[in-house]
């Protein structure tokens, strides 16, 4: 079949009959602004300082600047982001094979049009819904879509669906449903797009902003009262100190560096050419505590060549180079071992052998198999595929075929069989003919990659279709602990428990089959691991899908490309510790900082209860509500959101942060409502100035000590962090117009030494309870080694 002409092609996408399901990697621009602008607590900071814009003075404001140029910033990092992330997506989109005037032309998926003759085969995946109008050997996987395990055969005529993809053989199919109208188009946009959502992180600050929520109204609403009606301030002045009660108790800055942080991460591991799919992947990242890694294309490298064929007696020492290049040739897609023999013996065009029938490669079967018609005329059924599978138990050809797989080596076993294709016992009394000796080499960055992951307390399983005893014996080059402890797929335990048991416990796995790889990340996943999957072929797409993290190679098929939430462009191994790295930096900065805001935020709603219920003004405006949490809080979290962490995350977010936050809270709120109360007992009501500065100095302490214990380990850079917000400070109490501007003055000498002393025993408990809140357990228990 030619395909379309072009002017057909031209008329269907005047029609619109075009496959327009937008491929999004990131959301748009509109949607970016919407959701750093209009958010909750930007609302309610923006109604505050209309107030204050009404009752000055505008230096009560400085708020509200602040949240413009938060957000701002929020903006202009994920949009930086959503560049990176389309042009690496571009880069990596699959572009079809279809048909046109007669030409094999490849285009972009948002190219096709209704009624094109696409081209499919292993590892392509089917992009729309389509009828097959030809299949050599075509099988195709549906689980994605409609939960069926098993491949299914297609013939000219069967219905093809989009989201499933090719696991055997090729093939053509028309095109009869193309962009929305095609089957599960919807779940595939869904699937590609760059989403900030589901992740463990993020629903867990959507909790505590819910939390803080239904603290802040009524405590706000009584502050309200109180400033207003009990205490007989004038309006205006009532209006500033229930303002300056209220902003503090929002954490607006977590929402905006969670977001920064995030877009800087795929900002950065766009620039190693690693294209992040999902946003949430990398958050999965810095919690993943096993990697499980195919060998062929990440262990090794993509290429190999024949370094040997070993004969038997039984065969003429050229039948079988000859039959190898038939058999090769007579697939369209050759995988790397094919393409090396072909590579090595070359086509079948003049050696007189002929291909009439083809059972195509299966990572299920671990073999293909073709009939041939030899020169002299004789047909027979050739088979090419695993020795241990081809061949029974105890076959003295095994042993051959073993010793070269413990140097390394893959090994193929060509054979002949007396029975057609699709004889149900294809396999049963294989004859013997040769080994196909394959080098393959290693990565030179394997070794160092294998040995950062060991060293961050992340266990590395390599699970391949392979022999296990080639499989252990790359492994073991590679010095991977206990690589020397293989075991062969075929005799992994059923049961859940068994297996989840045996798969922790080993370290290399050999003959696995698609459908157990997806099995044995289940199993993982059973026993409390967070699991990330990399690979390159289809047999890999389950196993990708359904772990936690999967990462494809990018030149592996379509199918592993599309349901991976990381695409290695560049198909560079060594860039997957930079990945987790970056993971585990973003994560635990985020879950650092979010003890500075919710430490503020405790606090905060605890002095509104207190002024309630001792009917005492409030004892800050929010000009130092602003300077208290910049120093403290907005400027040190910026810095230490972006800093380097290698430490793993910890599952449990709310809890994690609320253990410290909720306590140090609580102490900050205590000893400065305590300074507080005894400020006024000192200076007499008319003090309030003089009271709200001590108190001031008091809070300030406790919020840097706070800052001083969330900044460890201590670096240079972290130190001099501490020291120039302390030193900033310091600079507001001795420059006159900065006294004048933020209203602080320090007045005599016992209640500035008093505030001072109530913050050191403050800082005593906050310590207490870091220790405490280190020492409960939280994390899961390390990988076995």
């Amino acid at each position: 079949m030619a395909g379309l002409t072009t002017a057909e092609v031209t008329e269907r996408i005047v029609r619109g009959q075009i496959n327009d399901v937008p491929a999004r990697s990131s959301r748009s621009t509109a949607e970016i602004v919407r959701a750093n602008v209009f958010t909750r607590f930007n609302a309610i900071i923006g109604a505050l300082f209309a107030v204050i814009v009404v009752v000055g003075p505008l230096r009560d404001g400085l708020f509200g600047l602040v949240v413009i140029a938060n957000t701002g910033i929020g903006i202009l990092q994920e949009l930086r982001a959503k560049r990176t992330l389309d042009a690496l997506a571009l880069i990596g989109q699959a572009r079809p094979v279809v048909r046109r005037d007669g030409v094999r032309v490849t285009v972009p998926i948002s190219q096709i049009v209704l009624d094109d003759l696409i081209e499919i085969g292993t590892g392509d995946k089917c992009v729309v819904d389509g009828t097959v109008t030809q299949a050599d050997g075509l099988e195709i996987d549906e689980s994605l879509l409609t939960g069926e395990p098993d491949p299914v055969p297609k013939q000219p005529g069967d219905a093809v669906l989009s989201g499933s993809f090719v696991v055997a053989g090729s093939g053509a199919f028309v095109a009869t449903k193309v962009g929305r109208h095609a089957y599960a188009a919807q779940l595939a946009e869904e699937a590609s797009r760059f989403t900030l959502v589901h992740s463990e992180l993020r629903s867990g600050i959507s909790r505590i902003l819910k939390y803080v929520t239904w603290m802040m109204v009524p405590v706000a609403v009584a502050l309200i009262v109180s400033q207003l009606y009990l205490q007989h301030h004038d309006w205006p002045e009532g209006v500033r100190r229930m303002v300056g009660g209220i902003v503090p108790m929002v954490p607006e800055g977590l929402i905006l560096l969670t977001s920064v942080a995030f877009a800087i991460g795929v900002i950065r591991l766009g620039r190693r050419r690693c294209l992040v799919q999902e946003l949430p992947a990398i958050e999965g990242l810095a919690r993943v505590d096993i990697v499980c890694l195919d060998k062929t294309g990440t262990l090794t490298q993509g290429g190999m060549r024949v370094s040997d064929l070993v004969t038997f007696d039984r065969a003429s020492s050229t039948h079988p180079a000859q039959a190898l290049a038939c058999l090769a040739a007579a697939d369209p897609r050759p995988n790397a071992s094919l393409q090396a023999i072909l590579d090595a013996y070359g086509t079948s065009e003049h050696n007189g052998w002929r291909c009439t029938a083809v059972l195509p490669f299966s990572s299920a079967r671990k073999y293909s198999a073709a009939v041939l018609d030899s020169p002299d005329g004789a047909r027979g059924t050739w088979l090419l595929g695993a020795p241990d599978v081809l061949l029974p138990a105890g076959d003295p050809h095994l042993a051959t075929a073993d010793t070269l797989a413990a140097q390394g080596l893959r090994v193929l076993l060509l054979a002949t069989s007396g029975n057609d294709l699709n004889h149900p016992t294809l396999t049963q009394h294989a004859n013997p003919v040769a080994l196909v000796v394959l080098d393959q080499r290693l990565r030179s960055d394997a070794a160092a990659t294998l040995r950062y992951f060991a060293d961050q307390g992340v266990a590395a399983k390599v699970i391949s279709g392979d022999s296990a005893v080639s499989v252990a014996a790359i492994a073991a080059r590679l010095h991977l602990p206990h690589a020397e402890h293989p075991i062969d797929a075929r005799r992994l335990p059923t049961e859940p428990d068994r297996l989840a048991r045996t798969v922790e416990e080993t370290t290399v796995f050999g003959r696995v089959t698609p459908r157990q790889k997806r099995d044995m990340v289940a199993a993982l996943q059973a026993r409390g691991h967070t699991v990330a999957m990399t690979g390159d072929g289809v047999n890999d797409v389950l196993a990708l899908k359904d772990a936690d993290i999967g990462v494809a190679m990018g030149t592996g098929s379509d199918a592993t490309r599309a349901v991976a939430q990381i695409v290695l462009l560049d198909n560079d191994f060594a860039v997957l510790p930079a990945v987790v790295a970056e993971g585990r930096r973003v994560i635990g900065n985020i879950t650092r900082v979010a003890n500075l805001f919710l430490t503020k935020t405790v606090y905060s709603v605890l002095l509104g209860l207190l002024v309630v219920i001792w009917r005492v003004p409030y004892p800050f405006l929010p000009r130092h509500s602003t300077l208290l949490s910049a120093l403290t809080i907005g400027l040190p979290a910026f810095f230490l959101a972006l800093a380097p962490n290698t430490e793993r995350a910890r599952p449990h977010f709310v809890r994690t942060v609320m253990r410290f936050a909720l306590p140090s809270g609580l102490i900050a709120g205590t000893a400065t409502f305590a300074t507080y109360l005894i400020a006024r007992h000192h200076y007499g009501a008319a003090g309030l100035g003089a009271a709200t500065s001590a108190a001031t100095l008091t809070l300030f302490l406790i919020s840097l000590w706070v800052l001083a214990i969330i900044a460890r380990p201590y670096t240079r850079w972290r130190a001099t962090l501490v020291v120039a917000m302390a030193v900033s400070f310091m600079a507001v109490l001795a420059a006159p117009w900065l006294q004048h501007f933020f209203a602080l003055k320090l007045v005599g000498f016992p209640i500035p030494w008093t505030a001072a002393g109530v913050a050191v025993v403050a800082a005593a408990a906050l310590e207490l309870v870091w220790k405490h809140s280190r020492r409960t357990p939280t994390s899961r228990p390390s990988p076995p080694a």
